[in-house]
Order: C-alpha cells, then structure tokens, then sequence
C-alpha cells in the first residue's frame, strides 16, 4: 500500500493521515470543512494538540500530505467522521453513512477500508459492508474491510497513536491482517486481531469503563459530602489497595467518548444495559448537582454573577464537546444568573471567553469546572481585589483551600464535608 485517504481531518482523522504521511505514504485528507481545509493545507493544525502543528506542516511542505474535499482512487481508506448521539440517545451514522457512499466510486479490487469511527456493534458487517458492496465488490473477496478504534487521550495523541496497542476486527481474518500491515507502518505497540463486531465492542467497553468508575466516584462525592468528609481522602486511601483504582469526581462527564459511547451499547440491548444506564444517569446528573452547589453558595445573594474558569471538558485541552461546564452555564443562565467564563486554552466557544482578570471583576461566585494545570497558579491575592464576594467552588479539586481561605475566600471543594451544604 502506498496512497491512504483518509476520511474525516478532525481530533483523529489529522493525526492519523500526518503520521502516516511521515511514514513513507502518500495520503489524501478529505474534509467537508472548507475552513478545515484551507488551515491545514497551509501546514497549520486546526486542533491544539502538542506536536501536530509541526508534523502538518511537514508532511504538507513535503508534499507527503495534500487534502480536498473528495475522495479519490487509493489502496487504503480510513473513516474517521464523527458519530454524535441524536436527541433520544442513540448513534448518529450520517456521517459514516455518507464517508462510506463516498467511497464507492473509488472503491477497486484489492482495496482495504477501515473505520475508526466509534459506532454501535454490528455497524462495520452491517451498515457499511453493505453500502460498500453496492460497488458490486464483496467485502472478504474482492476487497477487505475493517474496524480499528483509536484509543488516544487528548493532550498525548501522538505519543498514542504511536505506542499504544492496537485492536483490529476484519470482516474476515484476511481483512484483519491486511489491516494489520497497513498500522505496523508506524504502531509500535501491540497488535490484535478480532473480528469487527468483537473490536467495536471492545472500544466501547473501554469508555464503558471509565464511564461507570467515574459514576461511582461522582456518587461517593455526594455520599461523602452528606456524611461529612471528605471524598479526595477516601479516594486516596482506597486506591492504596493494590487492586483497587477509583476514578476522580468532577464536573460531569465530557469529551466525545465517554460520555457517548455507553450509549451505543444501550442502543443495541437496552433491556440488558441496566448499570451502565444507571452510570449515564448520575453522570449527566452531575452538572445539574454543581449548578445546585452553586446557587446554596450564593442563595443570600441578589443576582449574584458567576465566574467559569475552564469550559473545555477536561484539564489542558481545547475541546468543548459534551463540556459539563455548558450544561452548567446555560442553566446558570436559565435560572437569571449573570455569568462570565475565562479558559486558557479554548479558542472558541458559544459563549464569548474573556480575560482572567475581566471574567473575575464584580463576581460573587468563582467555580473551576476544568482541571488546567494553568489554575493551579491563580493568586488569591491579585483576585480579591477584583471580586465583589469572595467564594470559590473547586469541582476539580486543583487549588490549595487553605491558600485560598487565608486571602479572604471562602472555599468548597466538590465531595468535601469541610462544607457541607446538604444539596440531595
């Protein structure tokens, strides 16, 4: 295989094709992003993630690289199109759908085609075999098919990309092994082979995972709180025990995977799904519990306004999608609250970010909904002159309170009986 296109230029599909395009391919990167398309055909990344801007730009100066909004004739297509939820929970395949159709002009014998994207089990056999054979192709015989989920953190994509092991389903085993051949290219980490409905459930039993822990420390955050102490010293001495590893309490649960993923399994059996549906419900209960523990901070207070610090999903990010901060903020805003919201590191965001110190200036209520490692630094001192009532709720647990308290602030930390509030 020597020519890839890659199908979807966003937090997976970029990276994918310019490491594979400095690994001795030439790729074509489609996008139906027009703004997409001209940011990175300068050699620019439109995602901030550490070392992408510079692997772009030399994969594009090198020619290795170019990107259009079509596909055309390659060895290998990869699917890397987004799948979000619909409005009753379950799995939007418009995309993969469409990416899929797309192929099939294109679509010879011999070819491979793969699918990153994160869909409900049975979407690689089922949904995209059949379009792909619509080319009069059969999948198996004439060409090889397969599913191959990412498994990246944001913040260490490419570090991941690279290093972490591999999961690869084929319609059949020869398509799992010429899948196989295609990420040896540059994958450092183990590889195995399943087949494709084993692989897309072993990516969403993944998230599953996570996604059930967190509940749990987000429930043991409220418990703790009620009986009064404190939830991060109950984590931190729990996971003392060598096979104990409990998660952290937060906000919510954001990011496109965890707080999705579920939901494709329920989507297939949802009579059979009951603790994963029980994790999903406190999880996307959880922001409406910080919005609560604000309004008890503020309850003497007439039209108290609220400062957000961090709306990304998760510390030390950009991205915003399925953000617990959103939910917070618009039911901040339903309920009269004046608010305004600072991140160090979102560019873009449906409510207009400000500067630290603007975002602070006449709040009665700061809340730090995302764990950057930039709010470790805040001065309390510099802050409290800007603040018309000092109060702070940390959701992440990432301040000293004591540091805090000193300058006049009065503190509480998500899941700390220290101050308690008796929100059920």
């Amino acid at each position: 295989m020597r020519k890839v296109c890659v199908l979807g230029l966003g937090y997976i599909g970029l990276p994918t094709a310019s490491v594979l395009a400095t690994h001795g391919l030439h790729v074509v990167g489609v996008d139906i992003n027009d703004r997409v398309l001209q940011v990175i055909a300068q050699g620019e990344s439109h995602i901030a993630e550490p070392g992408l801007r510079t692997l772009v730009e030399a994969a594009v100066k090198s020619g290795a690289l170019r990107v259009q909004k079509t596909p055309e004739p390659a060895d290998a297509f990869i699917i890397c199109v987004p799948t979000p939820l619909t409005q009753d929970h379950r799995a939007d395949l418009r995309y993969v759908e469409a990416a899929a159709r797309s192929i099939v002009p294109h679509l010879k014998k011999g070819n491979l085609v793969i699918l990153e994207s994160t869909v409900p089990p049975g979407t690689t056999s089922g949904l995209v075999k059949a379009i792909l054979e619509e080319s009069a192709l059969q999948a198996g015989a004439d060409f090889y098919l397969a599913y191959c989920p990412e498994r990246v953190l944001p913040g260490k994509i490419l570090i991941e990309i690279v290093q972490n092991s591999r999961i690869i389903g084929g319609v059949d085993h020869r398509s799992a092994q010429m899948a196989q051949a295609l990420y040896e290219r540059f994958v450092e980490g183990e590889i195995y082979l399943t087949d494709a409905t084993t692989a897309e459930m072993v990516k969403l039993a993944e998230n599953t995972f996570r996604d059930v822990n967190i509940a749990l420390a987000n429930e043991l955050a409220r418990i703790c709180a009620e009986l009064d102490i404190d939830v991060w010293r109950v984590i931190e001495l729990a996971n003392k025990h060598p096979r104990v590893h409990l998660h952290r309490p937060g906000p919510g649960v954001g990011g496109h995977c965890i707080a999705i993923d579920p939901w494709f399994i329920m989507e297939k059996l949802p009579e059979k799904a009951q603790l994963i549906r029980t994790s999903r419900q406190i999880n996307d209960r959880q922001p409406h519990y910080v919005f609560e523990l604000i309004r008890a901070l503020t309850a003497d207070i007439p039209h108290p306004k609220i400062t957000i610090l961090g709306v990304a999903y998760k510390g030390d990010v950009d991205d915003t999608r399925e953000s617990p901060a959103l939910v917070i903020i618009r039911l901040l805003q339903e309920h009269g609250y004046e608010v305004a919201a600072y991140d160090p590191h979102v560019k873009e965001f449906e409510l207009p970010l400000l500067g630290l110190q603007e975002a602070c200036t006449k709040a009665d209520c700061i809340a730090i909904l995302a764990a950057h490692s930039d709010f470790r630094q805040l001065d309390p001192q510099t802050l409290r002159p800007l603040v018309r009532t000092p109060r702070l709720l940390d959701a992440c647990h990432i301040i000293e309170p004591r540091t805090w308290e000193q300058r006049g602030f009065q503190v509480s930390v998500l899941g700390s009986g220290a101050n308690k509030h008796g929100i059920e």
